[in-house]
């Protein structure tokens, strides 16, 4: 059992990952600006309000968590307000975590920043109608790769709202071939186990089904 931090926890795939961290028997906290998406989960879980891009705010909620979980994201359509948020979050995490003396984070980022995927052409699809999240999603993940955290970066295609299955598949450093889509369940089961596994540290992961 592992004392976990959900990050973007009122998310689609944020509570995903709350729902089966609780289910697997680990002491979930959820550090949320908004916590009503989280009243079904309210008697097991630890809900900490609070801003994820304050370094402060955030750095006192993380002390004594063993690991942070990461589903943050912008809300969609995303607002001129919101274009680097991703980097703000970063630079936010990467601060905050020191500061609280914990090292290991496993954060959600996206298929688009995979240059060598051919079937699904995902950079070339992101680049040409996502524009802005890649951007975004490069910046935030070139601030976590050049920290000295224990980071693993998990980057899904299309998210769906499909059932768990279990049956997805992962690449380490590439998305898996004719990976088109990914339910957030299995995006969250990916982070779970990811979180919980040395070898995946400092590891760009590729998940699809």
């Amino acid at each position: 059992m592992m004392k976990l931090i959900v990050l973007g926890a009122t998310g689609a795939t944020g509570l995903e990952i709350v729902r089966q961290a609780i289910e697997r028997g680990h002491d979930v906290t959820a550090f949320v600006r908004s916590p009503d998406r989280l009243n079904p989960f309210k008697d097991r879980i630890a809900v900490v309000k609070g801003d994820p891009l304050n370094s402060a705010e955030l750095a006192t909620a993380l002390k004594g968590h063993d690991a942070v979980i990461s589903g943050f994201g912008p809300r969609l359509p995303i607002s001129k307000a919101d274009t680097d948020l991703l980097q703000r979050f970063a630079a936010a995490v990467t601060t905050a975590m020191p500061l609280a003396g914990i090292n290991r984070i496993v954060v959600e980022s996206t298929a688009f920043l995979f240059r060598d995927s051919v079937i699904p052409p995902t950079y070339l699809f992101g680049r040409l109608f996502f524009s802005g999240v890649t951007a975004d999603s490069a910046a935030m993940e070139a601030i976590f790769t050049a920290s000295k955290l224990a980071w693993t970066l998990v980057r899904p295609p299309r998210l769906t709202d499909n059932s768990y299955t279990g049956k997805y598949r992962t690449q380490e450093g590439h998305l898996p071939p004719f990976g088109f889509s990914i339910s957030r369940a299995d995006v969250a089961d990916c982070m779970i186990k990811a979180v919980q596994n040395d070898a995946t540290v400092r590891k760009v992961l590729g998940a699809a089904n």
